[in-house]
């Protein structure tokens, strides 16, 4: 007999350990979900307990949905069914739940960044009804600089890049959202290389436990600028860096690592 529940605060050590039971199989290179990265992700990306829910079967979860909320939207942020329970209709009903709920209280859109190589996800999203309508990318540097623009790189805060930090209608991804930027702010640090004359491109950016992860950019368009800064976010860190949430595949010195496609649809009722 199945059964499901939508989560409290209290219920974050449960919420953990059904991803890392339903969600980890599906990716074992994947890092464990903690406690202290489930409450990071509370403070940064505006996640939500009561937009959570637990399926069981018997005392055992077999389905998780985790939810982000931002009026107007709410993000799945992670989705899964363990491998021993799938085609039994579990992600559908946490999806139709979730939705149900919020066609009462809001926020009245859902929204999900999907990796494009995540079959089974696409799947479930397209069965459902949801449209994709934007697709982000996460771009390295591709091969060696062609050569060094000329100018100095400064350390920057958030405040002197007023047009890194994306407006809050840019429709960006969700980990690169103004709000994110914003609540991250203790975290971010930022460089930014000045030329005689103007700024020609700043990042801003957090260390993470793999990689530098570059979250915003303010550029004219020219890849050598940016190119150079993030060379010089990897010789100061000893990581690779990754640029997160791009818009577009084509930016140059840089080549795409990693495609999401963001789904959307209306909270309707059940």
């Amino acid at each position: 007999m199945s059964a499901y529940r939508f989560c409290r605060t209290d219920d974050i050590p449960l919420l953990v350990d059904a991803w890392n039971r339903c969600g980890l199989p599906h990716d074992p290179t994947a890092a464990p979900l903690t406690v202290a990265g489930f409450k990071q992700e509370i403070r940064e990306l505006d996640l939500w307990c009561s937009s959570c829910m637990v399926g069981f079967e018997a005392d055992e979860p077999v389905a998780v949905v985790i939810g982000c909320k931002r009026p107007p939207d709410t993000l799945v942020r992670r989705i899964a069914v363990h491998p021993d329970h799938l085609r039994k209709g579990h992600g559908r009903h946490l999806l139709t739940s979730l939705s149900a709920k919020l066609s009462i209280l809001g926020p009245p859109r859902l929204v999900a960044e999907v990796p494009a190589d995540n079959a089974q996800a696409r799947a479930l999203f397209e069965a459902c009804g949801w449209e994709h309508d934007r697709t982000y990318y996460d771009l390295v540097l591709d091969g060696e600089s062609a050569g060094v623009p000329s100018g100095a790189i400064t350390v920057v805060t958030p405040d002197d890049l007023p047009d890194a930090v994306p407006s809050d209608d840019s429709q960006s991804a969700w980990q690169c959202a103004r709000a994110t930027v914003e609540k991250r702010r203790e975290r971010i640090q930022g460089l930014a290389l000045v030329s005689a004359d103007r700024l020609e491109a700043g990042v801003l950016y957090t260390r993470e436990a793999e990689e530098v992860a570059i979250w915003a950019v303010q550029t004219s368009g020219d890849g050598a600028p940016l190119s150079a800064i993030v060379r010089d976010v990897e010789r100061r860190e000893s990581k690779p860096a990754v640029l997160h949430g791009w818009p577009d595949r084509s930016l140059s010195a840089f080549r795409a690592i990693r495609e999401a496609l963001r789904f959307v649809t209306a909270a309707k009722p059940a």
